[in-house]
């Protein structure tokens, strides 16, 4: 009996968890029980595929909000940090511009939204900035441009983290160019960086370019800022008192 169901679950593509517990399921009837095998399977499936969803996502380390502090944080009028928490902008299609020092938090807030934005069953991606640009290239040279970018644009929310830490080269610009126009008013954007706008002209190069990128990063945006001192100088200075 129980290689039969194992068998079914497998052709069904139910998961391994209903044969370990169909017998341990009480019911008062047959529908009773098979609404509740049938609840565990859906469980069980959406359970995998937030788990997909979060390993594709590419994060390099799983933030959550659980130790989070917006106490330094300067958020715009129109959000709050219960919304940023449903990541309910994403819905919108709008961005994040996440602005401030190195080592203020940036790059965990932008991991546990995007986290967030993973259980809800969306799709996202996580990449450092300069990472995101050497995979164009590569995938440019390679003729694979098309296919990567089809790729790209599946996900709900992208993810560019340490935005103008490293200059890029004209190709490298024209490349990000290319995605933050194909993600305008069709997908979400948060980008996190300590330059501000005034001073990406030096990591793009082209004036026109940059201009014409921050136009549509900014048009449907929110900016938060970071006032805070580094968590990282804030804890060696506690180490050595």
């Amino acid at each position: 009996m129980k290689e039969h169901i194992a068998y079914c679950c497998k052709k069904l593509r139910l998961g391994r968890k209903i044969v370990d517990v169909f017998e341990e399921v009480e019911a008062d009837n047959n529908q009773e029980y098979l609404m509740k095998i049938l609840q565990i399977a859906l469980d069980n499936r959406e359970t995998s595929r937030k788990n997909r969803l979060v390993k594709q996502a590419g994060f390099y380390a799983m933030k959550t909000f659980e130790d989070f502090s917006f106490e330094e944080i300067r958020l715009p009028q129109d959000l709050s940090p219960e919304e940023l928490k449903k990541a309910s902008f994403v819905d919108e299609k709008k961005n994040l511009i996440l602005y401030g020092n190195v080592g203020t938090g940036k790059t965990h807030l932008a991991q546990a939204i995007g986290l967030e934005a993973c259980k809800q069953d969306k799709v996202v991606r996580f990449f450092r900035t300069a990472a995101l640009v050497n995979r164009l290239s590569e995938a440019q040279k390679k003729s694979e441009l098309n296919a990567f970018m089809k790729t790209l644009m599946k996900a709900d929310l992208i993810i560019c983290d340490e935005w103008g830490y490293v200059p890029l080269d004209r190709d490298g610009s024209k490349l990000l160019f290319q995605v933050i126009s194909e993600c305008y008013e069709q997908r979400s954007v948060i980008i996190t960086t300590n330059l501000e706008f005034s001073k990406w002209v030096h990591i793009f190069y082209d004036e026109q370019m940059t201009s014409a990128m921050i136009d549509r990063l900014v048009h449907h945006s929110h900016l938060l800022l970071f006032e805070g001192q580094s968590f990282r100088i804030r804890n060696s200075l506690m180490k050595t008192h």
